[in-house]
């Protein structure tokens, strides 16, 4: 790619002040992402303001990476409708983008009599909901299909098509494919507020102003405050919940080969214990209501007590060792459903309080945003040929660079992370400028080690790319 291109999605690049687009997706995570892809396919000019310097900073960087199905979803939802959608898509273009899945099903497990009582609604529930292959398993039937459970286990189904899949590279290439497009993006800015004009919105931003069509809100657990900016007022509220996570060391990953779900609440979907697709066993979330929208620390009491739910689970995890603990927020809201609306009248649309099961929707949700801005007919002349990037894989349900020729060497030895990995990540129009970035391309410095051995090479690497760089052998902070 050429520096001029590359210049066009710098984080610190001027906004262009002589560029009018046709929409402006403000928020990179996972459902900015799709929305940005699905518009730029179509033919818009689209613009994505992301305030982190890197994307996927926010809700979206911290969940189960499950693909869900929705079996458990509020019939005739919005969500449902979404997840649905979001769920069938992936299936027909995950391969042409290279993200792998591990097809490992789910099991709902009851634990108890009231649990067990609750089944039989959950299986209807999931039928109507057109997820036609849930069906009842017995205690032995369980036991059978997972030994390594414990016997307390009282009844179940199973959901097949429940998968896991990279929550990281996923939106990155939904990103990628719509800067192929013509997409630009430009990180490290924060939108304040606009004014909404004749041809459209002029956004202010921490960059300058910006002009565009429509204003799409994606802006996850900021989502209301955007809103309040640009109308005055908010028609939702978000409701930060924080979720902390167990991570075991790959060595417990073949304690199950399910993701085992429990029998959710009105609130919650409950504690899971899955396989990653890295390589690694969770345990999580919790769901915790909180004020902060940027507090995602993990307390140690609440950690203790998602271990032993693991354990309970899963006896053999109290010999196994845990690898990693984080806490992510989702962006869940006053509503019961998700807060999607279109407002022609104002050139301004909103896709919020997208809470946990933003990964599977986002196809479907960006799908159903392009069809309210269709109908009004803004319809563009869709691309004759749509680019399908790849990304070299971090999954270990794909072949990995470090079983390739020519890759520099491993860096990172815990995850295999080679050098070749790492410089392509700091390269291109979506270079990392952070070390959390870094992780979340490449798994560098997420292994056994949680980066002991393999910092200072990284250090070295990454000095002219970081907006903060690491500390070096021999330099002060």
């Amino acid at each position: 790619m050429s520096s001029s291109v590359e210049a066009r999605h710098d984080h610190a690049a001027k906004l262009p002040r002589d560029e009018h687009f046709d929409v402006a997706v403000v928020g990179a995570g996972v459902v900015g992402c799709a929305v940005a892809r699905r518009f730029a396919i179509e033919g818009a000019k689209v613009a994505v303001l992301e305030q982190a310097a890197d994307i996927v900073d926010g809700a979206s960087k911290a969940n189960s990476a499950i693909l869900h199905t929705g079996f458990d979803a509020p019939p005739n939802s919005v969500e449902q409708s979404c997840i649905e959608a979001g769920y069938n898509e992936f299936l027909q273009i995950h391969e042409r983008l290279g993200l792998p899945i591990l097809t490992c099903g789910a099991l709902v497990l009851a634990w108890n009599e009231t649990q067990e009582s609750a089944l039989d609604g959950l299986i209807k529930k999931a039928h109507r909901n057109g997820v036609s292959d849930v069906e009842p398993l017995s205690r032995q039937q369980i036991l059978e299909r997972e030994p390594n459970l414990s016997r307390s286990v009282r009844a179940g189904f199973q959901v097949p098509r429940e998968y896991v899949i990279d929550p990281w590279t996923t939106p990155y290439l939904y990103l990628l494919q719509a800067i192929d497009q013509g997409a630009q993006v430009f990180r490290s800015t924060s939108v304040r507020g606009g004014s909404l004009e004749a041809d459209g919105w002029r956004l202010e931003t921490s960059r300058g102003p910006l002009s565009c069509r429509l204003a799409i809100n994606c802006a996850g657990l900021y989502g209301d405050l955007l809103e309040r900016a640009l109308l005055g007022s908010a028609e939702f509220r978000i409701r930060p919940r924080k979720g902390q996570f167990v991570v075991y060391d790959k060595a417990a990953h073949g304690l199950t080969g399910s993701i085992l779900l429990p029998v959710p609440s009105k609130t919650t979907k409950g504690v899971v214990v899955c396989p990653t697709i890295f390589g690694n066993l969770l345990v999580g979330p919790t769901a915790e209501e909180q004020k902060s929208r940027e507090d995602a620390s993990v307390e140690r009491s609440t950690l203790a007590s998602l271990m032993e739910e693991g354990e309970r689970i899963l006896p053999q995890l109290k010999r196994a060792t845990v690898t990693a603990t984080y806490a992510g927020l989702r962006p869940a809201s006053d509503q019961s459903d998700y807060a999607i609306e279109y407002r022609d009248d104002r050139s301004y649309c909103r896709a919020g309080g997208i809470r946990s099961t933003g990964l599977s929707s986002a196809l479907g949700v960006a799908s159903l945003v392009y069809e309210h801005y269709a109908h009004e007919e803004h319809r563009q002349t869709s691309k004759p040929e749509v680019s399908w990037p790849n990304a070299l894989p971090i999954a270990e349900a794909a072949r990995r660079d470090w079983q390739t020729p020519g890759n520099g060497g491993i860096v990172c030895h815990c995850e295999l992370v080679s050098r070749r990995e790492i410089e392509e990540a700091l390269r291109g129009p979506l270079g990392v400028k952070s070390l959390a970035g870094l992780k979340r391309r490449t798994r560098a410095t997420m292994g056994r080690c949680q980066g002991f051995y393999c910092s200072a090479e990284i250090a070295e690497m990454t000095a002219r790319h970081f907006e903060n760089p690491l500390a070096q052998p021999g330099r002060s902070e």
